[in-house]
């Protein structure tokens, strides 16, 4: 069976179905049954510097080569009035850099109400001119319906000439759609050289989608020590999956040496991001002394947060009821301040 790409969340609401398949529970965490669906899910622009910016800055190299004018550079210096201002009567002109602009202001309601309607608008003009940013976002609104018709089709095509032009996100979503309308390997294996180009952009998406295909020797042979790779590329963007699956490969040994300290750490830095099964596994290894010294108040304090977030444990059910009533007071107090 093809696994499950439980990969984050969605640039737009988009509620698509969700490759759903045998589940590697080594790699994934807590995720749906083989029974059940999800959400397609796609990249957070926000996360990403590869829409308008490079590196916190404007990119001129995303609006067709143009060099940064005075619209740009006002954009950059936050000044998104004056931006929306010099950039405006050249996108009435005509100009598909100045119509991406304009519309990214407007989508993000920045130095000026947001206006997603006319946002799209913009998107879509720029997009009939080749420009791969706009074509990414309009093929995002396409999907949702809500600011523009809902045309799947014309959103496929879109997002495969902004792929093809170098947008990493529209590059990770083309896949996504790939695998949504091919189900199983035949789909991961068409979607895998895009999710890879993603990922060698930098998108910690895709790395950690890459990360799956390999493990599970999608399109090539399966190579742990390159998936473990894949891991840690997105682990360190704060990728908090990547983090929980990383730490766990760490501690078994999988991919590479053994090393409980380093898991330790991964696991930790994804449960203080709020990810629920990494705060599970922490309150086990502080429980178990595995990668840190063993501290039962710790244990305790971590586990009756991912409790209280709905995730129960029978094996740390059965530790807190061995714990005195003075730790239990003391690890609530601490689990409030970890809150």
């Amino acid at each position: 069976m093809a696994p499950r790409l439980p990969i984050r969340i969605a640039a737009a609401a988009i509620a698509v179905p969700m490759l759903c398949g045998a589940a590697d529970e080594t790699l994934q965490g807590p995720v749906p049954g083989p029974a059940q669906t999800e959400p397609m899910q796609f990249a957070d622009p926000s996360r990403f510097s590869g829409g308008l910016t490079r590196g916190g800055e404007v990119d001129p190299e995303r609006f067709g080569g143009r060099t940064a004018d005075d619209a740009y550079g006002a954009f950059q210096r936050g000044y998104y009035l004056t931006a929306y201002n010099l950039a405006l009567p050249r996108a009435e002109a005509g100009d598909p850099a100045a119509q991406t602009l304009v519309a990214e202001i407007l989508s993000r309601g920045l130095g000026r109400r947001r206006d997603e309607a006319a946002a799209a608008s913009w998107y879509a003009r720029a997009a009939e001119q080749g420009i791969p940013e706009a074509q990414f976002q309009y093929a995002l609104m396409l999907l949702e319906g809500r600011y523009a018709k809902k045309d799947e089709k014309q959103a496929f095509a879109l997002l495969q000439a902004a792929a093809e032009a170098g947008n990493p996100l529209a590059q990770f979503n083309f896949a996504q759609l790939i695998v949504r309308n091919k189900p199983g390997d035949r789909g991961l294996a068409e979607a895998a050289p895009h999710y890879q180009r993603a990922a060698e952009a930098g998108l910690a998406d895709a790395q950690y989608a890459m990360a799956l295909l390999t493990a599970k020797g999608i399109g090539k042979p399966a190579d742990d020590k390159a998936a473990r790779e894949y891991l840690e590329l997105a682990a360190r963007q704060n990728f908090d999956t990547a983090q929980l699956d990383l730490g766990r490969w760490l501690l078994t040994g999988r991919g590479g040496e053994k090393d409980a300290k380093s898991g330790f750490g991964w696991l930790l830095r994804a449960a203080q991001t709020g990810n629920v099964a990494a705060q599970v596994e922490v309150a086990k290894l502080y429980m178990q002394g595995i990668g840190v010294e063993p501290d039962n108040e710790a244990a305790a304090a971590w586990y009756m947060l991912a409790r209280g977030a709905g995730l129960a444990d029978p094996i740390m059910e059965d530790f807190l009821d061995g714990l005195t009533e003075e730790e239990i007071k003391t690890a609530l107090e601490r689990s409030n301040r970890l809150r």
